[in-house]
């Protein structure tokens, strides 16, 4: 935590740069398992280095998993399991996930074109949201910035909820970020990578630097 924004790492495939990232103050350390991801890390992988990251927050991030995937996250260890998902994924499979992993555990991640909300529906399934920047042909990992009035509304409505702020977040953008969004939890990646999946330690000091910046500013 930085002045009282609580953020995660993500895209993380080194111990290197996850103890870097652990040490610049990050509350979550974040691994995409997505196949079709840059920066994917692979179960094994994960399992390599994870001992090495004994009392950190790890996070499992993954896109509509199966029922063996699910079980293969928890059997690795992850304290937190990040979910990405479209509008066509019956509810009875968030259901499913929710009940694996149970709602404290559990961050869901759908995703929303311009100007939707998300559904009622899930709210009690989960008790963190990651909301993340719409493209029509993946899931996150964009570069591009999303809907930091959206964000607002979703946080303000529904108070009892952690909202995670994500999408094109970097040293340059956080502060404005902040100041509209309300965000008081973010997700940072593409922002201070120098390669997909390689962190660029001089960024991510950038980022932290720059959050402290927008807390004092709003003190």
């Amino acid at each position: 935590m930085v002045d009282g924004i609580r953020f995660k790492v993500c895209g993380l495939t080194s111990l290197l740069d996850a103890e870097f990232a652990d040490a610049c103050g990050a509350d979550f350390l974040g691994f995409i398992l997505h196949p079709g991801s840059p920066r994917r890390i692979a179960l094994d992988q994960y399992r390599a280095i994870a001992p090495r990251l004994a009392g950190r927050s790890k996070v499992a991030v993954s896109v509509e998993p199966t029922q063996a995937a699910m079980a293969a996250m928890i059997e690795a260890g992850f304290d937190r399991f990040q979910i990405h998902f479209g509008e066509g994924v019956p509810l009875s499979t968030l259901e499913e996930w929710s009940r694996a992993v149970g709602t404290d555990r559990l961050w869901l991640a759908p995703k929303l074109a311009p100007g939707r909300a998300v559904p009622e529906a899930l709210l009690p399934l989960a008790g963190t949201f990651l909301l993340d920047t719409f493209q029509p042909e993946g899931f996150g990992g964009s570069g591009r910035t999303g809907d930091w009035k959206g964000f607002a509304m979703h946080r303000q409505l529904h108070s009892s909820k952690t909202w995670i702020l994500a999408g094109g977040l970097n040293p340059e953008n956080i502060g404005p970020a902040l100041a509209e969004s309300g965000a008081r939890f973010v997700d940072v990646n593409s922002g201070v990578e120098s390669n997909p999946g390689v962190k660029d330690h001089s960024k991510l000091r950038a980022f932290v630097l720059a959050i402290q910046r927008a807390a004092g500013m709003s003190v």
